[in-house]
């Protein structure tokens, strides 16, 4: 089974997504340190009652962890969705789609 990369695909986009997710997170009601946005997994855990800490998580269930996860990335990816359709929209001279 091949080993998962946290690097982003596009080199040099690290920066950019992490602003991403601060934003995002913001929105959705978390606190986040602008320097440190991936700690924001830490509160997104506590508020749903995940014992995730910093370290070894082997305790943790895969469950729990798309939990924490899955909430954090589907935000960002419906952003990203929506920023694709607002792009496409102003190409075509059309109205951007509401949010």
């Amino acid at each position: 089974m091949a080993r998962r990369s946290r690097r982003a695909a596009v080199p040099g986009a690290e920066g950019s997504l992490n602003q991403l997710k601060a934003q995002v997170m913001r929105e959705q009601g978390y606190e986040v340190n602008p320097e440190r946005p991936d700690l924001v997994k830490y509160e997104v855990a506590r508020s749903r009652g995940i014992p995730l800490q910093p370290g070894y998580n082997g305790q943790l269930r895969a469950e729990d962890a798309g939990k924490v996860g899955g909430p954090i990335g589907g935000a960002m990816v419906r952003e990203l969705v929506r920023m694709a359709q607002q792009q496409l929209a102003e190409r075509n001279g059309q109205l951007p789609p509401p949010r």
